[in-house]
């Protein structure tokens, strides 16, 4: 189209080509974007789409943007019909989990030469950007972002809305045992806007130590669902030789995301519809009370039962009576206390 602007919209997955002038507002691509997506204008948010640092105005010229073309700008926002549903409980309707239930014994594939060959390689061939230094004696926590941190396909004014309640909380403690990684099957660019939206990235109580993206994921073939691209915390041990499977644990609300390290992973509810369940999710809080234990009472994550951490009582070390020595404990932590066996 002459003298029209081509431009990028990314939302739920999807690109959308959209075209506008320099003479056109901010209102004009809205309606532009209506087009496109059935998304009404009141219901956009445009997260990229920056006028000295502000949110852009309704009334400013494209032209003053000065956006290039194909220039990518993320929105968020949902259909009426979306929201309608997100508002109305479903009868008669059981949880549906958009994961599939992976079982160690079902897919071995986290020692099989192929997959650590790519592991090794992105070990060697990703750029880790360290955004704050590590801390000596810490261990790591890696959090997915998308249904783990917020919901990111419903509408909203602004990122705390569709923030995970506590998120806040939950970091700031978080943060008094563990380094703090997020890992998103993103791209670096999403990843950075989505920190910023949520006010994590500059926070006073807590630091990230960097992000990851999908650059860092590799592919696995697996016999019953094909190939799946996850998450190897392999990447991360091959270039921080302080953090191991006995002192790492991710959150990701996909199970099938941490296949190569199932023992050092655990599925968070998802957090969907967050202008029903903001009220009344309390996940981060319990969790946060789970990570605390964990760093007090467990030498070894691996040996942790995480799917079942609602259940999961520390067992407290034993110490040195009548003038015995103090006995290692060395049975494996499970749900409860009890030793696996």
């Amino acid at each position: 189209m002459e003298g029209k602007i081509p431009l990028i919209i990314k939302w739920s997955g999807k690109e959308y080509e959209v075209y506008v002038s320099e003479n056109d507002s901010v209102a004009d691509l809205k309606r532009e974007i209506l087009y496109k997506t059935a998304v009404r204008p009141e219901r956009q948010k445009l997260l990229n789409l920056k006028l000295k640092g502000k949110g852009s105005d309704e009334e400013c010229k494209i032209a003053t943007l000065k956006l290039k073309p194909n220039f990518k700008i993320m929105m968020m926002g949902s259909l009426e019909q979306d929201i309608e549903a997100a508002n109305t409980a479903p009868a008669n309707v059981s949880e549906v989990v958009n994961d599939f239930d992976i079982e160690d014994e079902e897919i071995a594939i986290e020692f099989q030469e192929i997959y650590l060959n790519k592991v090794a390689k992105r070990v060697k061939d990703y750029e880790v950007k360290i955004l704050n230094e590590l801390r000596p004696g810490k261990k790591l926590l890696v959090l997915d972002i998308d249904y783990t941190l917020f919901d990111h396909r419903t509408t909203a004014q602004s990122g705390a809305e569709l923030m995970r309640p506590y998120l806040h909380e939950f970091l700031t403690s978080a943060y008094e045992d563990y380094d703090i990684v997020i890992w998103s099957a993103t791209s670096m660019k999403w990843i950075i806007e989505k920190m910023k939206l949520l006010g994590v990235d500059k926070h006073p109580s807590y630091k990230i130590a960097f992000y990851m993206d999908y650059l860092a994921m590799i592919s696995v073939n697996t016999p019953k669902y094909g190939l799946i691209d996850v998450k190897p915390l392999g990447v991360i041990w091959g270039k921080f030789e302080q953090f191991t499977t006995k002192n790492t644990i991710m959150f990701d609300d996909i199970r099938r995301n941490f296949i190569m390290n199932p023992k050092n992973g655990l599925r968070i509810k998802p957090f969907r519809e967050a202008h029903v369940n903001r009220y009344k999710d309390d996940e981060l809080l319990k969790l946060g009370k789970y990570l605390k234990d964990l760093a007090e009472h467990s030498s070894d994550f691996s040996t942790v039962v995480h799917r079942h951490w609602e259940k999961y009582k520390p067992k407290k070390r034993r110490h040195a009576t009548d003038g015995r020595d103090c006995k290692d404990n060395k049975e494996k932590d499970r749900p409860g206390g009890a030793a696996e066996g």
